[in-house]
């Protein structure tokens, strides 16, 4: 599959979904009208890539409802530079979005299918984040914290406290949590001990795995 001229007028259109439905950040919004999501999908829903809504991807995971990726990105208020750690690689869409917006991205992917995928997808398009990563998102990534920024792409049934403590002071964590439904959630870390909570409703995710062994 190739990006032409078709595809990119179809990104303006999904552009203007996104701020119909509320997006305001100009950088996300950007990020979204460059990228083009066709390409993280299987060449059967092409036509239907920059639809709002989430897709099937390999390992019975599914890429984002655009809506859902820019509301958290927007929650998350990143700066260029801004280290940021994703819970979740998928299909790497969400990554290239804030590869876009200068960030250092950190990520961490439990399905090692999709780990190899979407690590060698992601160079061949270009995005180089910091650190990719095959493992268990519920522990973080403890070698490279603290992080300004920590987003988990997968519903889950409660807090890691590792993503927690992970925080710089200042730092935004934007979890969907819940089982069946997941209400977003904004953490906000105002000090060592102090977190300040925001609900923003409910979204729905495939479930964050962990590794119980």
């Amino acid at each position: 599959m190739k990006d032409t001229l078709r595809h990119a007028g179809k990104r303006k259109q999904l552009v203007d979904v996104l701020i119909q439905k509320g997006i305001k950040d100009k950088a996300v919004l950007s990020a979204i009208n460059t990228i083009p999501r066709h390409l993280f999908m299987d060449s059967s829903f092409e036509d239907h890539a920059y639809q709002d809504k989430a897709f099937p991807i390999a390992a019975d995971q599914t890429i984002s409802q655009p809506y859902t990726v820019a509301f958290q990105t927007e929650l998350l208020e990143v700066e260029k530079n801004y280290k940021v750690l994703e819970i979740g690689t998928g299909s790497g869409y969400q990554t290239a979005v804030l590869c876009e917006l200068g960030v250092k991205v950190y990520s961490i992917e439990r399905q090692r299918e999709l780990y190899k995928k979407t690590k060698a997808f992601l160079s061949k398009l270009g995005y180089r984040p910091k650190y990719l990563s095959f493992g268990d998102g519920y522990k973080g990534l403890e070698e490279y914290a603290p992080y300004d920024g920590i987003i988990v792409t997968a519903g889950a049934p409660y807090v890691p406290n590792p993503l927690l403590s992970q925080l710089k002071v200042g730092g935004r964590l934007v979890i969907p949590v819940g089982t069946d439904q997941q209400i977003m959630t904004l953490f906000i870390r105002k000090s060592e001990k102090e977190f300040e909570k925001h609900e923003f409703g409910e979204f729905r995710f495939v479930p964050l795995l962990e590794d119980k062994n």
